[in-house]
């Protein structure tokens, strides 16, 4: 699964448990899962990292699942970019270009000068957006 799938994964997750909070409910990854329309296993992993990251939190014995950690006020998008591990916008080639062409040889350095001013930008613009925003946007498609 890319960087890009895990973060829209992750921000599911979040929202819904954002809204799952407001009817005093305990997440559980089958629940969740559900949703998602993907194996609980998948949710299991990215609770995992978002848990790591201090997003969310578990709860053992009677009514175990996860809640989140803190208010989805306070959870911007790029804590959860960054809990999910980033992986920047674009990647590299899969194996070095040769380096004997003049272009093979300064590529990377050239298109990573670029790529890292574009996530630097990216994870501005998901500061600036919390889970409760996208919560309240996905309740205004419904209307």
């Amino acid at each position: 699964m890319g960087a890009n799938s895990r973060m829209t994964i992750a921000v599911h997750v979040l929202t819904w448990m954002s809204l799952d909070r407001h009817d005093n409910e305990v997440a559980t990854s089958e629940r969740i899962a559900v949703s998602v329309n993907t194996n609980p296993v998948v949710i299991r992993r990215c609770l995992g990292d978002l848990r790591k990251a201090g997003l969310v939190q578990s709860k053992r014995g009677a009514g175990a699942g996860w809640t989140l950690a803190r208010e989805p006020e306070e959870i911007t998008l790029r804590e959860v970019y960054r809990a999910v591990g980033g992986g920047g916008l674009f990647g590299m080639h899969y194996t070095p270009p040769n380096t004997g062409c003049p272009i093979g040889f300064g590529i990377q350095p050239a298109l990573q000068r670029v790529y890292s001013g574009l996530e630097e930008q990216m994870e501005e613009e998901l500061s600036h957006t919390t889970v409760a925003e996208v919560l309240r946007n996905v309740l205004a498609q419904q209307r």
